[in-house]
């Protein structure tokens, strides 16, 4: 776990490395929305049938947690327009709502990137390889137009 994970702790959404989407002790996977938790384990198991174990990064988190993930972002891009880029203001995160979640590694991306339509789960942001939202109708029509960034999503202004 990280230094910072261990400032706010679990129940803000911190994970310990290697957490899985079946960790229901986590709040960061517990508070995801049902529907999202419920399309993203069925990928789990299926993709584990592949020899692919998904891992949860990032999930549900605290307005607390994801402000503290924003003072971050422009200390290091250096501006809230660039911080924008990468990460949402906590009013607008589809993390705060449980609506997102952060996927790893590598290989689980990928198996995402291929199979996750069948589910619902979609990528969002171009940049963000491992953010996914539940999208339902992408089980009919694929998943939707990726934009550039956070700050190009409408929903984020």
């Amino acid at each position: 776990m990280s230094t910072f994970s261990t400032v706010l702790g679990a129940e803000h959404g911190a994970l310990p490395d290697g957490a899985s989407v079946f960790d229901d002790d986590c709040p960061a996977v517990a508070n995801l929305d049902p529907g999202l938790l419920a399309a993203l384990r069925r990928a789990a198991a299926d993709a584990e049938a592949d020899g692919v174990r998904f891992v949860v990064n990032g999930g549900w988190r605290s307005r607390a947690y994801q402000q503290r993930l924003r003072r971050d972002a422009v200390a290091k891009y250096g501006s809230e327009q660039e911080a924008a880029r990468w990460v949402t203001t906590a009013d607008r995160s589809a993390h705060v709502q449980g609506k997102a979640v952060d996927v790893g590694p590598a290989e689980a991306r990928a198996w995402l990137s291929e199979h996750g339509a069948r589910y619902g789960l979609c990528r969002i942001y171009r940049n963000e390889p491992w953010h996914y939202e539940l999208r339902p109708e992408a089980v009919e029509h694929g998943c939707p137009p990726m934009y550039a960034d956070p700050s190009q999503d409408p929903r984020m202004r």
